[in-house]
């Protein structure tokens, strides 16, 4: 396997892998690894493409030929991404790869669509992907609107009717907002706002009390202000007894238990695994755990399955542009989460994965670093 990133100079190849010559087959991975990316998130994300592009490799390339990464680092910004885009492109990329950031990835789907360049999206849920229906990108994570409606199903089955959610200005925050608001208003629910970019942590108490909510959802970036508003519900009295949760799935890395403690369990979140996973997820995971030093997040599966696909298309349809675009209707592949096919979904104007393991999961209070399944769809 070879991963290229931008580097201000040349530095020898590690043992084994090989330098781009012109004969690998390249894909441009999407990542983000600097912030004001999620950088936990962006690691997991690349140690997944990185293990498959290894596995394929080891296992013969893409008909005799290595397979390489050519890795691109977005940080969370849309410009960087259409640059990226636009330079991977250029270097001759068989398809893109990657990212996590569903703004970002909006971005970065439209250019690629208009550069007639495939790009199969590992963890962007935003359900309007693109402006228009394209055939050069699909989506391996479920819509938004899919998995935030499994949640809200069980904020409803826990007996939360009034319901606070603190936001920053987003389009990603603001349909989380609107597909919570649009479920639960049949159901008797109500969906309060609390605009982050106006209120400090300890205001948030003060609204929670007077508005009588019984569950807060965090629609804001981690850390911040994520964990100062946790700290701050937390540590109030008036507060015991509400529910914290966490649709985005700000819980799921480590870095959530090493900040919050104690403070970080109970918070629900969405994730995209099954209950029980194959022997391929079993087998990936051991090996993902071992890259990364931790558990690996569902992001890392993720990522291990956007290479498999991307490697299954290349074999068996080559490297042509077009012919890959063409080939997602196609698609059949084992990946470590069950398998992967691709339809046109209504609402959404990319070929979809429909749809991958949702899971509400929390980190178990009497031990943090063990997650409790409460709801799976």
């Amino acid at each position: 396997m070879s991963s290229t990133r931008p580097s201000p100079s040349s530095s020898p190849s590690p043992p084994g892998v090989q330098r781009a010559d012109g004969s690998s087959v390249r894909i441009g991975a999407l990542v983000p690894l600097t912030r004001p990316g999620w950088v936990e998130a962006g690691h997991h994300l690349l140690a997944g493409l990185e293990l498959a592009a290894r596995d394929v490799n080891d296992s013969g390339g893409i008909d005799g030929r290595p397979l390489e990464l050519v890795v691109r680092d977005t940080a969370a910004d849309p410009r960087k991404a259409v640059a990226a885009v636009e330079e991977l492109a250029e270097l001759g990329v068989a398809a893109l790869a990657g990212e996590y950031h569903s703004v970002v990835a909006r971005t970065a789907a439209t250019r690629a669509d208009a550069l007639g360049l495939p790009f199969l999206c590992s963890s962007a849920v935003l359900d309007a992907l693109t402006e228009q229906p394209t055939d050069w990108v699909a989506r391996l994570a479920p819509a938004q609107s899919r998995g935030w409606r499994i949640y809200a199903d069980h904020l409803i089955g826990a007996g939360h009717s009034r319901i606070a959610v603190a936001t920053q200005p987003s389009v990603y925050w603001a349909s989380g907002a609107r597909i919570l608001r649009d479920h639960l208003a049949p159901r008797g629910g109500t969906v309060i706002e609390l605009d982050m970019s106006t209120l400090a942590p300890t205001a948030v108490c003060d609204e929670l009390v007077d508005q009588r909510a019984t569950a807060l959802l965090l629609l804001v970036g981690q850390p911040d202000p994520a964990v100062p508003i946790v700290k701050a519900v937390r540590g109030d009295q008036r507060l015991a007894e509400i529910l914290i949760g966490a649709p985005a799935g700000q819980p799921e890395f480590a870095s959530w238990a090493k900040l919050l403690g104690d403070d970080g369990a109970a918070i629900p979140f969405l994730r995209y695994l099954p209950e029980r996973l194959g022997p391929l997820g079993a087998r990936v995971g051991t090996a993902l755990r071992e890259r990364l030093a931790e558990a690996p997040s569902f992001v890392a599966f993720e990522g291990y399955d956007t290479v498999t696909v991307l490697a299954d298309v290349l074999r068996t349809h080559g490297t042509d542009r077009a012919r890959i675009a063409a080939s997602w209707p196609r698609v059949a592949v084992e990946g470590t989460r069950g398998l992967i096919q691709f339809s046109r979904t209504p609402g959404i104007g990319v070929w979809q994965w429909a749809w991958p393991a949702i899971q509400v999961v929390d980190r178990d209070p009497a031990q943090p670093d063990r997650f409790r399944i409460l709801r799976s769809g």
